[in-house]
Protein backbone atom coordinates (compact mmCIF):
# COMPACT_ATOMS: atom_id res chain seq x y z
CA UNK A 1 0.00 0.00 0.00
CA UNK A 2 2.92 2.64 0.83
CA UNK A 3 4.37 1.74 -2.09
CA UNK A 4 1.21 2.30 -4.44
CA UNK A 5 1.02 6.09 -2.74
CA UNK A 6 4.73 6.78 -2.68
CA UNK A 7 5.30 6.59 -6.35
CA UNK A 8 2.54 9.33 -7.70
CA UNK A 9 3.49 11.36 -4.72
CA UNK A 10 7.20 11.04 -5.86
CA UNK A 11 6.55 11.73 -9.32
CA UNK A 12 4.29 15.23 -8.29
CA UNK A 13 6.84 16.22 -6.52
CA UNK A 14 9.69 16.04 -8.59
CA UNK A 15 7.20 17.45 -11.49
CA UNK A 16 6.47 20.58 -9.20
CA UNK A 17 10.12 21.31 -8.44
CA UNK A 18 11.12 21.28 -11.65
CA UNK A 19 8.37 23.31 -13.10
CA UNK A 20 8.93 25.91 -9.88
CA UNK A 21 13.13 26.34 -10.72
CA UNK A 22 12.57 26.21 -14.26
CA UNK A 23 13.82 30.10 -16.01
CA UNK A 24 12.20 32.00 -17.95
CA UNK A 25 12.95 32.28 -21.79
CA UNK A 26 14.61 35.21 -22.96
CA UNK A 27 12.24 36.99 -25.71
CA UNK A 28 15.44 37.44 -27.95
CA UNK A 29 19.63 37.61 -27.84
CA UNK A 30 20.20 40.97 -26.04
CA UNK A 31 21.83 43.57 -28.18
CA UNK A 32 25.72 43.19 -28.22
CA UNK A 33 28.14 46.20 -27.21
CA UNK A 34 30.96 46.48 -29.89
CA UNK A 35 34.54 46.39 -28.62
CA UNK A 36 36.79 47.87 -30.77
CA UNK A 37 39.16 50.64 -31.00
CA UNK A 38 38.60 53.24 -28.52
CA UNK A 39 39.09 50.30 -25.47
CA UNK A 40 42.25 49.34 -27.16
CA UNK A 41 43.25 52.95 -26.79
CA UNK A 42 42.02 53.27 -23.38
CA UNK A 43 44.41 50.50 -22.30
CA UNK A 44 47.22 51.59 -24.23
CA UNK A 45 46.80 55.14 -22.24
CA UNK A 46 46.57 53.45 -18.98
CA UNK A 47 49.83 51.63 -19.83
CA UNK A 48 51.79 54.54 -20.52
CA UNK A 49 50.34 56.23 -17.60
CA UNK A 50 50.93 52.93 -15.28
CA UNK A 51 54.80 53.35 -16.96
CA UNK A 52 55.09 56.58 -16.42
CA UNK A 53 53.80 56.57 -12.83
CA UNK A 54 56.25 53.83 -11.89
CA UNK A 55 59.68 55.75 -13.98
CA UNK A 56 58.91 58.91 -11.62
CA UNK A 57 59.02 57.12 -8.35
CA UNK A 58 62.30 54.93 -9.54
CA UNK A 59 63.62 58.22 -10.13
CA UNK A 60 62.24 59.68 -7.00
CA UNK A 61 64.30 56.55 -5.25
CA UNK A 62 67.20 56.89 -7.22
CA UNK A 63 67.55 60.82 -6.51
CA UNK A 64 67.49 60.44 -2.45
CA UNK A 65 70.11 57.95 -2.75
CA UNK A 66 73.38 59.58 -1.79
CA UNK A 67 76.72 59.24 -3.95
CA UNK A 68 74.78 59.18 -7.06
Amino acid sequence: MKTKLFFPLFAIAVLVTELAFAQPVLPSDPAQAPIDGGLGLLAAAGGAYALKKLRDKNKDKNDSIPGN
